[in-house]
């Protein structure tokens, strides 16, 4: 491999974000188990939250006006300010989580720091995502940081063009098949998949991939031996 940038995803590769929107659905759940049943509420959620995501992103502020739309749907608008009010809460509750480095996350960076470009290529809210690399401490360990508006091929396209470099000299590591291995290799770029144990529903995909230039490795601190052979 000739690679130049090696790339990361942040959320639920670098520091947990997922189980926080869990437990702010189950919240949310317990605040409208008056008019449907747990499952049915998480569907409706969902249902929202996928039908808007082409007006408003990735992320937590989308999620909040979801919570807020599924909530007036389900009560046929019927549900009290009071309750509009607390699913608003929730939703600061949730941009004000503390970051919680995933293990080996710093070890990692800092051992590739020097030898490579590293950036941080993640979807989301803009000024959410640099609060939480902010708040990370792990800034200082990357050459660029890009906020997508979705992780599509013409998305990374459009990074590797910033970048000025070629698909293959591009290595990107995440939690996500859909999002962050499949569009990847799909270029012509490298991949490694490093699963959570928890994944948002819209990011599974139901085949196996199989390529040359992809690994499922179980850990971060596994990618090491690929990226610093020869480089030390």
């Amino acid at each position: 491999m000739n690679l130049k940038v090696i790339a990361f995803d942040a959320d639920d590769t670098l520091f947990v974000n997922e189980p926080y929107f869990q437990e702010t659905e189950e919240k949310f759940c317990a605040l409208m188990s008056d008019y449907l049943s747990h499952q049915g509420l998480s569907q409706e959620l969902f249902k929202t939250e996928i039908a808007n995501l082409d007006l408003y992103g990735y992320g937590i502020k989308g999620y909040i006006l979801s919570m807020i739309e599924a909530a007036m749907r389900i009560s046929n608008n019927t549900i009290s300010l009071e309750v509009i009010e607390k699913i608003i809460v929730l939703g600061k509750e949730l941009l004000q989580k503390p970051i919680e480095l995933l293990d080996g996350v710093e070890d990692t960076l800092k051992a590739l720091h020097g030898k490579y470009k590293l950036v941080v290529a993640t979807k989301g809210d803009l000024k959410d995502q640099q609060r939480k690399l902010h708040d990370s401490g792990l800034g200082p360990y990357f050459h660029h940081i890009e906020v997508m508006a979705d992780k599509q091929e013409l998305n990374y396209q459009k990074l590797l063009k910033r970048l000025e470099i070629a698909p293959n000299e591009f290595f990107m590591i995440g939690n996500s098949l859909k999002s962050d291995v499949l569009p990847v290799l799909a270029i012509g770029g490298h991949a490694v998949h490093i699963p959570f144990h928890t994944t948002w529903e819209h990011e599974k995909i139901s085949h196996k991939v199989e390529h040359p230039n992809f690994r499922t490795l179980e850990q971060i601190s596994d990618v090491l031996p690929l990226l610093l052979k020869g480089r030390q």
